[in-house]
């Protein structure tokens, strides 16, 4: 997650003019396959000759893809967030990982309490 979070951050932070991101790594372009599949990124993926990601060009974040950085930009409440939902052994799901996030960003920021 801390790779799927970094990729984000530099499709936001890249110039607008043209492709984004440029991912020639398989590893890096599997992540971006799945945030691609989570509706978090417009990419082209790169397939090898056995259809895996080979290489990945992102174009932009979605609206999901902002509102996910913008819940995790804390080093804070993601540290909470990889200690508490991501660590291992522990079954969670990306969607409740978003929920927890927002949350979280909530009562930093917001002073909304948690709800029971």
């Amino acid at each position: 997650m801390d790779l799927i979070r970094k990729i984000l951050t530099d499709v936001e932070a890249a110039d607008s003019d043209g492709p984004l991101v440029s991912l020639k790594d398989a590893h890096s372009a599997y992540q971006a396959a799945l945030l691609k599949e989570a509706g978090l990124i417009h990419a082209a993926i790169v397939p090898d000759q056995f259809g895996r990601p080979r290489s990945a060009i992102i174009h932009r974040l979605t609206w999901d893809g902002h509102e996910f950085l913008d819940a995790s930009r804390d080093s804070k409440i993601w540290k909470m967030a990889v200690e508490h939902i991501i660590k291992p052994g522990v079954s969670w799901s990306f969607p409740i990982l978003m929920e927890w996030l927002k949350r979280e960003a909530q009562q930093r920021f917001l002073g909304v309490p948690a709800s029971s």
